[in-house]
């Protein structure tokens, strides 16, 4: 099976790739997603019932609202907050990406979620579906105009041995706020970025290596400033470490 692959460069100059999701997987995203924005429809029609008593025009005419914002919504709301995932695409593993590999702005959620009233035509994502097979990237028209991709989220993620086996003290696990911060703030790409650096450091001369190091440092700085007292003494190489191991490492345990 010929599995079509996300491949970008970030502004760190770091190239990687991820699987795109195939067409299969947003059908059963989508399908989820269709079930729960149904039900939501349904339960607002509970209070409906009595205003059609009183006047039936006013009624349609809320419904017809509601539905439209609930089903354009859901999509805005949880994508937005869940870094690109909906229930669907959680439960199907996989999420929204900027094309570009930078954060996904909201700008983009609003596009591709206003644009699937054009991708459902005539019926049920058909136009979204065909532009979909025939795009390099599998995007539907919403993704295509907002500048995004669909992306499988790979699982499970290992750590390369040097992190995961690392130093006992890691000064970032004692700052919760920071690391919460920094997995609020760290997009999914540029994480994935620092861990394929570190898993192909030994492969780049010296210079190289020190000028990618200080380039995923000084970026991680500048989405979430780490204090003096908690770097003291660490490398740029050895920060980024610590930055992928509270990454990708569940919370500490007490």
């Amino acid at each position: 099976m010929n599995i079509r692959m996300f491949r970008v460069r970030t502004p760190e100059g770091i190239e990687f790739s991820q699987p795109i999701a195939s067409p299969v997987l947003r059908l059963l995203a989508v399908s989820v997603d269709f079930g729960i924005i149904l039900l939501c429809v349904e339960l607002i029609q509970i209070p409906l019932t009595l205003l059609r008593v009183l006047s039936a025009d006013t009624a349609q005419a809320i419904a017809f609202l509601a539905t439209f914002v609930i089903e354009i919504g859901y999509g805005i709301a949880l994508e937005w907050r869940q870094k690109g995932q909906t229930i669907g695409k959680r439960i199907m593993q996989i999420r929204v990406a900027h094309s570009a590999g930078s954060k996904l702005l909201f700008s983009q959620i609003v596009m591709r979620n206003l644009l699937r009233v054009v991708d459902q035509l005539p019926f049920f994502y058909a136009v979204g579906g065909l532009t979909a097979l025939v795009d390099r990237q599998g995007r539907r028209l919403g993704d295509i105009a907002a500048g995004t991709v669909v992306i499988r989220i790979p699982k499970p993620r290992f750590l390369p041995p040097e992190v995961d086996a690392a130093e006992k003290y890691n000064s970032l696990r004692d700052c919760q706020s920071l690391t919460a911060r920094l997995r609020r703030e760290v997009t999914p790409e540029l994480a994935d970025a620092a861990l394929q650096a570190i898993r192909r450091r030994a492969s780049l001369s010296p210079e190289a290596r020190r000028q990618l190091f200080s380039e995923l440092a000084a970026r991680f700085q500048s989405l979430v400033p780490i204090p003096e007292e908690v770097v003291r003494g660490l490398s740029e190489e050895r920060l980024v470490f610590n930055v992928v191991d509270v990454l990708f490492r569940g919370e500490k345990k007490s």
